[in-house]
């Protein structure tokens, strides 16, 4: 490795390393939160991103990535340029902000962090907040997709009898069972592994995520090992993005996410389920 080349940025961060880094004119933080929760309280200098310029918005996969131009508007909106970095956070346990972590992966944009916890972890630890928006200069990014952890619907369905591929179900045990669905058809794709996405946060710490140890530990009971490619999937790719992100944070790098999710599956009555 060059000795020159700067270390990645680590993929999860705390609160009290990101206040000390401020201010930094080459990072961006982007809040992806509540716009009243913006107005109300948000970490010095960021950025509001409404949640809904990250998806495509229409029936029947609301959770589909959008035209590329209009991400790529969205992204400049926040001042993205090659070689800066963002940090992202919400106000709702980070699956927001983590769809947004995957977008940048998936329109392939490098130096991207989590603010472990989001807004509860930076107030609990005590770390300052501004009510004054924030506008970003303009910024200059192109979009260029990449495929490598985007999965799509012929993708999922071409992995069902590959021993070498997983699939991992974030929503909750009923949704997962074939009890609750807001699609057309109720259950989940067929060999899916589930783990709640919730069961991941450790809600006496603020949202953070639980140790390391204790989600290793979790993934292992459900058989998904870093050997495995591993594509994620919920209702529209918005627990399941905090999945992704759980899963890149312990060191898995074969990994991708299906923004059709349950939206898709569940709707279309060609596709199997279980």
């Amino acid at each position: 490795m060059d000795n020159d080349t700067p270390p990645a940025p680590p993929y999860i961060i705390e609160a009290v390393e990101l206040e000390s880094q401020l201010p930094d004119d080459g990072l961006i933080i982007v809040d992806v939160g509540a716009p009243e929760t913006y107005r109300n309280a948000h970490v010095p200098g960021a950025v509001h991103l409404d949640y809904a310029a990250l998806t495509l918005g229409r029936p029947p996969a609301p959770g589909l990535l959008p035209p590329p131009q209009q991400l790529e508007t969205a992204l400049r909106t926040i001042g993205l340029s090659a070689g800066k970095r963002v940090v992202a956070y919400d106000d709702q346990g980070n699956g927001r902000a983590s769809r947004l972590l995957w977008t940048l992966e998936a329109v392939g944009h490098a130096g991207l962090s989590l603010l472990n916890g989001g807004l509860p972890a930076w107030v609990g630890a005590g770390c300052a907040t501004e009510q004054a928006p924030n506008r970003a200069a303009p910024g200059d990014f192109t979009v260029q997709i990449n495929s490598s952890v985007v999965a799509d619907q012929d993708q999922v369905l071409a992995s069902l009898d590959d021993a070498r591929v997983m699939l991992l179900d974030a929503r909750t045990a009923d949704e997962y069972n074939g009890l609750k669905s807001p699609s057309l058809r109720s259950g989940r794709i067929p060999g899916a592994v589930h783990l709640n996405w919730l069961d991941t946060i450790d809600r006496g710490n603020h949202l953070r995520f639980k140790p390391a140890a204790v989600l290793e530990t979790m993934l292992a009971q459900r058989g998904l090992s870093r050997d495995k490619e591993i594509i994620t999937y919920c209702q529209t790719h918005h627990r399941s993005s905090h999945s992704f992100v759980m899963l890149r944070h312990l060191g898995f790098d074969k990994i991708r996410g299906y923004p059709g999710s349950w939206s898709q599956w569940g709707n279309d009555p060609r596709l199997p389920i279980e």
